[in-house]
């Protein structure tokens, strides 16, 4: 490796559940179909995507929409690459970020 740590296992990240709680948790994730997983992670990352937008509100309570947006593209993707992905006027600005 890289001198880095390996990152936290599960059991790590959860002493706080039981291991009953946490074999019932994973016996209903493992029989979720994996478009449900996939609908819940959309769902997860709309919300954060929401969460984001309201602090960005929160800091810059003067901008628009498209320039929230901007600023968020620019978070997400870095302002190099948002800039040259998503240049202003972008049609996205407009309807990506929901």
């Amino acid at each position: 490796m890289d001198g880095q740590e390996p990152p936290p296992s599960w059991r790590e990240l959860n002493r706080d559940t039981a291991p009953e709680a946490e074999a019932v948790l994973l016996k209903l994730w493992y029989e979720t179909p994996g478009w449900r997983k996939l609908e819940l992670m959309d769902d997860l990352n709309r919300a954060a995507r929401a969460m984001a937008l309201a602090g960005l509100r929160r800091r810059f309570p003067e901008a628009t929409e498209a320039e929230l947006r901007r600023h968020l593209a620019d978070q997400v993707l870095g302002p190099e690459l948002a800039a040259a992905a998503y240049p202003s006027g972008s049609s996205w600005m407009e309807t990506a970020i929901d």
